[in-house]
This record gives structure tokens, sequence and C-alpha cells, in this order.
């Protein structure tokens, strides 16, 4: 959107008031409650809601729900972004109620951390369990960069993210990346994995892989990283990747090829057990993607393949 006179003053107004000045500050990196931003400021959750409306409004802000969650963010894209990436820089971080404000925001995320850490390590015992029975992840992410190394990555989408893992290893590849994940305690781990990383422009949000909200043609790059074998219909989460995805941008599948390790299905809710190769061929040529390349790795009991499909 072009900026235009009267959304200059819109936005330089909601930004020249001492609450959602320090509001804007809070969001030097990552995303933010109105419960955690009314423990930071010590305000009304009522006052807080409309000053973060009011920056909404004025394009300084966006934000997205989650259940009955919302979650704000600095804009991301656009002049208004622009515009409110310049007020950040005029911002004095040293102020003294600036930095008792980041003091308890400290505070807060390191109460998130730990509550994130604790789910993590409740299951990590299940990840490495299954994760023995297959070549070493580090392999399969080198064979990811290099099968990308040509590819543009403007906007990346990793669906059903997990730790977020896929968004740290494309962060100095892509340009912004979005992770979505339907749990909500996952997308806890991946948010503070993140901001530990500090990787600011990698999001993550609440999302159904067979509904994505995101716009046709708005992606250049699509992962489907060990995810797909959860699914009820991994045909459709196939068919609604290749509608956001741009002419020439990939949709990357890895995932086990056909095995029997039944205890995967009764154990970690794994649906399907494994595609075969003809199967993922099938799913692209009917949803407007070609094969580009298959790669085969041979594990101890699991075997996986990534496919690289290409937007026609």
């Amino acid at each position: 959107m072009e900026l235009t006179l009267d959304n200059l003053l819109v936005a330089l107004k909601a930004a020249g008031e001492e609450t959602r000045l320090r509001v804007l500050a809070l969001f030097k990196s990552g995303e933010l409650t109105v419960t955690e931003l009314v423990t930071v400021l010590r305000q009304s959750q009522p006052r807080i809601s409309r000053h973060l409306r009011l920056l909404c409004e004025a394009g300084l802000l966006e934000k997205h729900r989650e259940g009955t969650w919302i979650f704000y963010r600095l804009a991301d894209g656009g002049n208004k972004a622009n515009l409110a990436k310049s007020i950040m820089k005029y911002i004095p971080y040293s102020d003294q109620i600036l930095q008792r404000d980041q003091e308890r925001l400290t505070e807060v995320k390191k109460a998130r951390d730990m509550k994130a850490a604790k789910y993590f390590q409740e299951n990590a015992e299940n990840w490495d369990k299954i994760r023995s029975l297959y070549v070493p992840e580090r392999q399969v992410e080198d064979y990811l960069l290099e099968v990308t190394a040509d590819l543009k990555i403007n906007d990346l989408l990793d669906v059903g993210t997990g730790t977020g893992r896929m968004l740290e290893l494309f962060s100095e590849r892509a340009e912004r990346g979005i992770g979505i994940d339907l749990s909500r305690e996952m997308l806890a781990v991946a948010r503070s994995h993140l901001e530990q990383e500090t990787i600011s422009h990698m999001q993550v949000r609440q999302g159904d892989m067979y509904d994505l909200a995101l716009k046709d043609s708005s992606m250049d790059l699509v992962l489907f990283h060990q995810v797909l074998h959860f699914a009820d219909d991994p045909h459709a989460a196939i068919k609604e990747a290749s509608r956001i995805l741009r002419p020439g941008g990939y949709v990357i599948i890895a995932d086990f090829l056909p095995h029997k390790v039944e205890k995967l299905r009764d154990d970690y809710a794994h649906r399907r057990l494994g595609f075969s190769d003809e199967e993922v061929k099938e799913w692209c040529n009917i949803t407007d993607l070609n094969i580009k390349s298959t790669e085969v790795m041979r594990g101890k009991e699991l075997d996986i393949a990534v496919w690289v499909a290409i937007k026609n």
C-alpha cells in the first residue's frame, strides 16, 4: 500500500504517546500476547488492548489469533512496516523507564522459555527413539540446503514446524519465513528457540495444513519435513501447498518410504507408515507440480525419501 500523508500522520500519532511508544519498544524481537504486555507494563488489559488496536490500525503492528490467544508483532512488509522499523531506530532504549520494561520482559520470556523447555524435555525421549531408526537429521538438512541452493527464497512456509528447526536452518537463505503447527505447546517451543537464536524474520503461528489462510502464489518454498505421516489426507495438504506456491517455486517433502514399524502408529500416532514414490508423484501430477528430483536415504530400520517438486 502506498504511504500517504494521511496514513503517515495516523501512524505518527499512534506512536506519539508514552505507553504506545513503550509498547513498540518491546517488539524489538519476537511476538507478544496481551497478557505478557500487561505483565510488563503493569497496566489494565482493556487499556493495553486499546493501545494495541490503535497501533494495528495505524499499520505499525500486526496480529494473528491462535485459539483464544492473540499474538502481536511488528508489521512486516510494505511501506508502513518500513515506517515502523524507522520509528524503532529512534527509540531511546537506554531510557530508565524502557530499561525497566525490558527487564520485566526478560523475566516474562524466561518463564515462557522454562515452560517450553519442560514440554520439550518431557517429549524429547520419544523423538530420540524415532530418530534412532533412520538416517541422521544433519544428513537430511544438508541435502535440503543443497537442493535449494539455486532457489531465491523471499517467502518460506514450514508446515508442521515443530521446534522451528527448519526455520532456523533456512534463516540465512530466506528473506521471510512462517512456520505453522496445530500444537500450541510446540509453537511455544519454536518461539522460544527462534528468540534464543535471535531470528526475528521468521515467525510461527497456529495453522491447518489443509487451510493455510495464505494468499495464492505467495510462497517460494513450502516444506513438509517429517509431517505428512500424521496427516489424514496428505494429497489435500499438497494441493493446498500448490495453491500458495509461486510459479517456479518448490514443494519439498521429506518423509518415510513404506515400512512395517507398527509401533510408530500405536505409540506415536503416525497415521501413515510411509509413502511410495508412485503415490507422491501422483499427488504432484494432479496438483500442477512436477517432480524435479527424488533422493533416498537408507536408515537402520526406516528409509527416508526427499521429493522436490516445482510449480508449473
